[in-house]
């Protein structure tokens, strides 16, 4: 569904991203792990049309979209949900999701996506007009994957939904996470510095370092490797396992 190719970008003179070329193919969710400062949300933003693509080629369903501008490629069903920081909080909660949903004209789908982000984060149903600055951290995560979800893509990018948050709650936004990709066979690229929770979830699996990709592979067979955790990503994770998803 994804492909980039050869891609280059940054900000201003600054290179960042130095030739990345990856895949996320439909019905996956794949995992891009590094550390701070590797190039990660600086890819996303680039696929995003937030950022331009100095060389390289971004493909999404199988047409160019490295010219596009972000709506454009929003209403193309490729959406960027990004940390619980950007929402809005003087908007209430539903007011949040309904701006997810800007570029939709069905009325009946849009009600009927709301009640399924409720029904995925019951604690938004119960603070729908609660202002979003009075969330908590997990909570306000919780409502910008919402409020991406409004968009009805075909695909989301999600940047580092557990930044910051308590483990507890990091456990229920990846339950969420999983629940959206097997509930709704969504096609999902997992930005993460949780390395084995992303790995635990994900098809596949992509390190970046310096702004290019170092190590790629099956998620299954990175997950243990130890080059992977302690040489690319600066030391060992918490543990936990595929039933805690569920």
């Amino acid at each position: 569904m994804l492909e980039i190719e050869g891609v280059e970008s940054g900000y201003g003179k600054l290179k960042i991203l130095r030739g990345v070329t990856m895949s996320v193919p439909n019905g996956s969710m794949v995992a891009l792990l590094g550390g701070n400062g590797t190039g990660k949300s600086t890819l996303l933003k680039a696929i995003s049309g937030l950022l331009p693509v100095w060389a390289g080629k971004i493909l999404f369903d199988g047409e160019p979209i490295q010219n596009l501008k972000p709506h454009e490629i929003v209403r193309r069903g490729l959406v960027q949900v990004t940390q619980g920081k950007d929402a809005y909080p003087a908007m209430t909660v539903e007011d949040n999701l309904k701006v997810g949903a800007f570029s939709r004209s069905d009325k009946a789908g849009v009600r009927q996506d709301m009640e399924r982000v409720y029904e995925l984060f019951p604690r938004l149903k119960q603070r729908r007009k609660q202002m979003s600055g009075t969330l908590s951290g997990g909570e306000v995560q919780m409502l910008v994957i919402g409020r991406g979800m409004m968009a009805r893509p075909k695909m989301i990018m999600l940047d580092e939904p557990s930044s910051a948050l308590a483990p507890k709650v990091v456990l229920d936004i990846f339950r969420a996470i999983n629940k959206i990709r097997e509930e709704m066979s969504m096609t999902i690229l997992l930005v993460e510095q949780n390395v084995r929770m992303a790995l635990l979830m994900s098809d596949y699996g992509y390190v970046i370092r310096d702004g290019v990709i170092h190590i790629e592979g099956k998620a299954s067979e990175m997950i243990d490797d130890d080059n992977v955790r302690q040489s690319y990503l600066g030391g060992t994770v918490a543990d936990t396992d595929v039933a805690a998803l569920s």
